[in-house]
């Protein structure tokens, strides 16, 4: 008799190819025709951005949230950068919060760890209650340069101290049930803005190994529901390719860090991947090399790309289905799918 089948995998078992692609999907929320988008291509999750949130009301977003949630057979992540400081989505505008939350650096200079905890609960409470259940933080990459891009991000230069703040925010955003995603794996060192350029990171891999990979360590250990690649072109792991598109940075994570669950990319519609994209679709070089759930704006683009890399045997079948049983797990991890009629 053959084993019984796990939830994940009998929901799988019912899935139709286009299903399983679009779960491999956390597309940026339109601006219009939101439910439409969801029933026609199913993407596994919605990313929002400021402009969602600057106009409505709590109540507004919440029921925003909750109407598109419903257009969608499989519970959706509903995702946004809430980070502190530079980047926020939510707590920017006064409906929801009297003030944007700061910067972990920020909060680390004013009340160490102990603020950074409170600050990490009362973000996480907020963002829940309006439906959202991803927050794609801690930011793990290590910075004590001022002039550094991701020095505003950054919580400090010392990486045993993000190490200890990746732990913390995952172990209390795992207390309170909301989805983290660690990033920019595999850190961002003293590098350019990948949203505008292509960055070489031309750092010894021993420095990886001493300093970058320990935050993410740490915080994979604590529960970390998912890890984010970025753009950089990292010479010590692979010179020719961006590691979000990198089958030997993948390998690294999987292999070397031992993670096991939802890999995905920094967003495709950056310029930094820009130049791959020339033969064939960004989306398709990464599900190649090992990423399990892609974020782009084009789902209209994305989603037929990936479905002619499948049915013409260049992506196999099985390699989607290794993702698709990620992305779910992440989602019974948090709840979404206790209860799914599959």
């Amino acid at each position: 008799m053959p084993p019984e089948l796990t939830l994940e995998e009998k929901i799988l078992s019912e899935m139709t190819l286009e299903d399983k692609v679009g779960q491999m999907i956390l597309a940026d929320c339109p601006s219009y025709d939101a439910e439409e988008i969801v029933r026609e291509y199913a993407p596994g999750g919605y990313l929002m951005f400021a402009t969602f949130f600057r106009d409505l009301s709590p109540d507004e977003a919440k029921k925003k949230i909750a109407d598109i949630q419903s257009a969608s057979a499989i519970p959706m992540f509903i995702a946004v950068d809430e980070e502190g400081g530079t980047v926020n989505r939510v707590s920017l505008f006064p409906q929801y919060r009297a003030a944007a939350f700061q910067s972990p650096r920020t909060l680390f200079s004013t009340g160490g760890f102990e603020l950074i905890e409170s600050d990490a609960v009362e973000k996480s409470r907020l963002l829940l209650s309006l439906g959202i259940n991803l927050n794609l933080s801690p930011v793990c990459d290590i910075s004590g340069e001022a002039n550094d891009f991701i020095y505003k991000r950054a919580m400090s230069g010392d990486p045993d101290e993000v190490a200890s703040f990746a732990e913390l925010v995952v172990t209390v955003m795992r207390e309170q049930g909301i989805g983290s995603a660690l990033k920019h794996f595999p850190g961002y060192g003293n590098n350019g803005d990948t949203h505008t350029q292509t960055v070489h990171d031309k750092r010894e891999y021993g420095t990886f190994l001493e300093r970058d990979f320990l935050p993410f360590i740490a915080g994979i250990n604590a529960g970390a529901n998912c890890v984010l690649v970025s753009h950089n072109i990292v010479e010590c792991m692979d010179p020719e390719y961006p590691a979000s598109l990198s089958t030997k940075v993948n390998r690294i994570l999987r292999d070397y860090i031992g993670f096991d669950g939802v890999v995905m990319t920094d967003s495709l519609s950056m310029d930094a991947v820009a130049p791959y994209s020339e033969d064939t679709h960004v989306a398709v070089l990464a599900i190649e090399a090992g990423n399990d759930l892609i974020c782009c704006s084009d789902i209209t683009d994305v989603i037929p790309a990936v479905l002619d890399a499948v049915m013409s045997g260049r992506i196999p079948e099985d390699r989607i289905d290794a993702s698709v049983l990620r992305i779910l797990r992440m989602k019974m991890e948090l709840g979404l799918i206790d209860n799914i009629e599959s």
